[in-house]
């Protein structure tokens, strides 16, 4: 009885710590320690040590050993547990493939709430927004708060889903269930693919009415929301209600400034925020960018450039590239763009590309459109607004033969200029000034 008592207290020793490491995300100390209880202890596990383990393995994308694992539970006939089945489903979803999760689900025996959620929000993490509302329809047992966040979540990242995901919003409380933390955040970002301030507005009150509102990734979801819909008061207003201010929350004040051209107030913030002693992160200057491109403060951007790799050792992104060259672009400084384009250590992207061609353009600088259009059109083939950017520029400069070899090269590809940047508007452009130019274009 001695030795029962003491391998069960070491037991529930082990499982305390197993879950300390798990939730602080140390998924190979609590792996180890797994394997250390698994050896050592002559009682036999209970089913609340697996969950852990395999949460662990998911984590990692350790599938050989969540298989070993999985052995294990089937031996001890704990497969039929709910909760070992909602991790199974839930590592099997993550390392090895959907399908291999769902055969799990479907031999089940028990299945509750939880093991439907983790099943739906497999599919709802994968956009597979289809067959997460198909087994949600399915559900024999009544869904849950979880159940509903999982299927917003999966609409609000989805193009046509915002709507969609406010519905289920909506569904969810005339069931009588309550949004969470969760909800609210998987709102938000619906609300940001609408621009519905509205909705902005209703989501920040019922946060404060039920004590979600000082949630600190909450009130950085506000700022961002509130400032991208324009409202830069409100965002600015969150963001001074925040005791403690993390990068997040400096990042999407920087941001919202940046969107909407406010490049002052934009770097006045980052000025604050390294007055806090708040080290900025990629994300902060990639707001800040933005706001020198805005602003057309071309020497500004490169020493924020500079900075961020010298004093935060921040490594630069395409995004952080498109940026400087945008800016510098904007400038004028074409060649000088084109050299920081051929010293890229990361590949360039079409951003990169098409803000050098925009510029080139603007500047009449033929040489360098045709190396970046020519970039462009092997970047993104199926893109007509390359076409006709660079067809423009050599029209502009009395190269008609070369403008027309494009447009035939649209017509090979089956290409239609997208409305607002058509032919036609370059045939009226060019037909008063120059007969030629309209032959060209037509």
């Amino acid at each position: 009885m001695g030795s029962f008592s003491s391998n069960f207290l070491r037991l529930l020793s082990h499982t305390k710590l197993l879950t300390s490491h798990v939730n602080q995300g140390q998924h190979e100390q609590a792996l180890s320690l797994f394997h250390q209880i698994h050896s050592s202890l002559s009682l036999s596990l209970d089913p609340f040590v697996f969950p852990l383990a395999l949460k662990s393995c998911a984590a990692l994308s350790f599938s050989q050993l969540g298989a070993t694992i999985h052995a294990y539970t089937y031996k001890a006939s704990f497969v039929s547990n709910p909760f070992v089945a909602c991790a199974l489903v839930d590592m099997y979803g993550k390392c090895t493939s959907l399908e291999s999760a769902r055969q799990l689900f479907d031999e089940s025996p028990e299945r509750n709430v939880v093991v439907w959620n983790s099943m739906i929000s497999l599919y709802a993490r994968c956009n597979d927004i289809g067959n997460a509302l198909e087994l949600f329809r399915m559900m024999d047992v009544a869904p849950n708060s979880s159940t509903f966040n999982a299927i917003i979540a999966g609409f609000a990242e989805t193009e046509d889903g915002f709507s969609k995901a406010v519905l289920c919003y909506r569904e969810m409380g005339r069931m009588g269930l309550r949004p969470n933390l969760i909800t609210v955040l998987a709102l938000l970002r619906a609300c940001l693919g609408m621009a519905d301030v509205n909705l902005i507005e209703q989501i920040h009150g019922y946060s404060i009415r039920n004590d979600i509102d000082p949630d600190p990734q909450l009130r950085s979801g506000l700022i961002e929301a509130y400032g991208r819909c324009g409202c830069l008061d409100r965002a600015h207003l969150v963001f001074l209600s925040m005791r403690n201010r993390d990068v997040v929350a400096w990042s999407s004040l920087i941001s919202a400034y940046a969107l909407h051209g406010q490049a002052k107030a934009a770097l006045e913030v980052f000025e604050q925020m390294e007055k806090a002693n708040v080290r900025p992160d990629g994300i902060t200057y990639l707001g800040v960018l933005k706001a020198c491109s805005h602003a057309g403060l071309a020497d500004e951007a490169q020493l924020y450039f500079s900075r961020m790799r010298v004093r935060y050792g921040v490594e630069a992104s395409s995004d952080h590239y498109a940026c400087l060259i945008d800016v510098l672009s904007r400038a004028g400084r074409l060649h000088q763009a084109y050299e920081v384009i051929k010293k890229m250590p990361v590949k360039v992207t079409a951003k990169a590309w098409g803000a050098l061609l925009a510029s080139c353009r603007t500047y009449g600088e033929v040489e360098l459109a045709e190396i970046a259009g020519r970039a462009l059109f092997e970047v993104e083939p199926e893109n007509p607004a390359n076409f006709v950017i660079l067809a423009r520029i050599y029209a502009s400069n009395g190269r008609f033969e070369e403008a027309e070899r494009l447009r035939r090269e649209m017509i090979k590809r089956g290409m239609k200029a997208a409305p607002g940047s058509s032919w036609d508007y370059d045939r009226e452009d060019l037909k008063s000034s120059n007969n030629q130019a309209y032959s060209a274009c037509c």
